[in-house]
């Protein structure tokens, strides 16, 4: 018999990871489409969560990725007050290379499969011209542009959200939440991360940063010339004076390699998953270092999804992600009382919301 100790079965069904409800894999050969659709819980509503197009190594780091991604949605979504459970979609390729109207449109069909149990959106790799494509075939799709009766991109209150999340670290740690004169330094200035300087620069901080693309780190130094430009997130992490580090790229930022070297007082970004493995958010508050956790300051992008399934304003969004502070504070003060970690302390707070659901609801 196979040993399936280590793969997909062990960790849906065995792992402190798993515990997720249903598992899709999609394939259309015409297209070349190969996706895999998660659904971590429904107990607070249909799942939602954005759709990433990555080129994934193997089909086991895009399963475990879509694993990841959807249990993390759970908790942010619960986190937010949403009436939504948590849900991803992975799609393994090259967005630049692989991505055409008739993949997007088969991956389209296959949400639509669903019924309703996941409602899809924009992640890495998708953008709300492909969401227009994806709602041709599903009515399950937020994210979609104004002219399709969509709310356009969602990055901007996801970086407002981040932003409330860092005036909340502020407000905990130094007893005041303005940022004018704090040094931040970002990593990541694409989708999120370029509005996220433009609120830091309003308000008079001090704004350090990285990128892997030079055409986004240009965009940024071309506009703003008071931006310092690190070379890369290796040296970001370890700029001397940083007082906070806002992870805005890819998920496992935080890890043994990069902790022990951090110069931030507090870490506050818009990336997935930033934490490598279980763990290390102690290893955050051994060395001093105030942990935002992801899923809640990066809340705001997903508030706006949301509410776009219900006729999408704007005003009503932005004050929601406003209360990102507000939850943020809640946060480190159910930390200090229960002596853990704010990440602990947030997924406690997300497990009961979801808990007292399903038991309400006698799932």
């Amino acid at each position: 018999m196979t040993d399936v100790s280590t793969g997909v079965l062990h960790t849906l069904f065995h792992s402190d990871q798993g515990g997720h409800e249903q598992v899709v894999l999609c394939q259309d050969r015409k297209s070349g489409l190969k996706a895999v659709i998660a659904i971590h819980s429904t107990a607070l509503g249909p799942a939602l969560g954005g759709t990433r197009f990555y080129p994934y190594a193997n089909d086991e780091e895009a399963v475990a990725d879509a694993l990841n991604l959807a249990r993390g949605m759970s908790y942010k979504n619960a986190m937010a007050g949403l009436d939504h459970g948590g849900g991803k979609a992975v799609i393994i390729g090259d967005p630049d290379r692989d991505k055409t109207e008739e993949l997007l449109l088969a991956y389209g069909r296959f949400v639509a499969s669903l019924g309703g149990r996941y409602v899809t959106a924009c992640d890495v790799g998708t953008y709300v011209a492909d969401m227009d494509v994806v709602a041709r075939e599903c009515r399950w799709t937020t994210g979609r542009s104004p002219e399709n009766g969509g709310a356009g991109d969602s990055s901007v209150l996801t970086a407002y959200g981040v932003y409330q999340g860092m005036r909340a670290s502020a407000q905990h740690l130094w007893g005041d939440p303005s940022l004018r004169g704090r040094s931040v330094g970002i990593a990541g200035v694409g989708k999120v991360g370029h509005h996220l300087v433009e609120h830091l620069l309003d308000e008079g901080a001090e704004v350090v940063i990285t990128d892997v693309r030079q055409e986004a780190v240009r965009r940024i130094a071309d506009k703003h010339p008071s931006v310092r430009v690190a070379a890369d997130t290796d040296a970001l992490i370890r700029v001397e004076g940083l007082d906070i580090y806002a992870p805005c790229a890819l998920g496992g930022a935080l890890s043994d390699a990069s902790v022990p070297v951090l110069t931030a007082q507090v870490v506050c970004g818009a990336a997935n998953n930033q934490l490598a493995h279980p763990g290390v958010e102690k290893d955050l508050a051994d060395r001093g270092i105030l942990y935002a956790p992801d899923y809640v300051v990066n809340a705001g992008g997903v508030i706006q999804v949301a509410d776009e399934l219900h006729g999408f304003d704007f005003d009503r969004c932005k004050a929601k992600a406003a209360k990102i502070f507000d939850t943020t504070l809640a946060i480190f003060a159910r930390a200090k009382d229960d002596g853990i970690p704010p990440a602990a302390a947030a997924d406690r707070i997300a497990e009961q919301r979801m808990h007292e659901a399903a038991t309400a609801g006698g799932r």
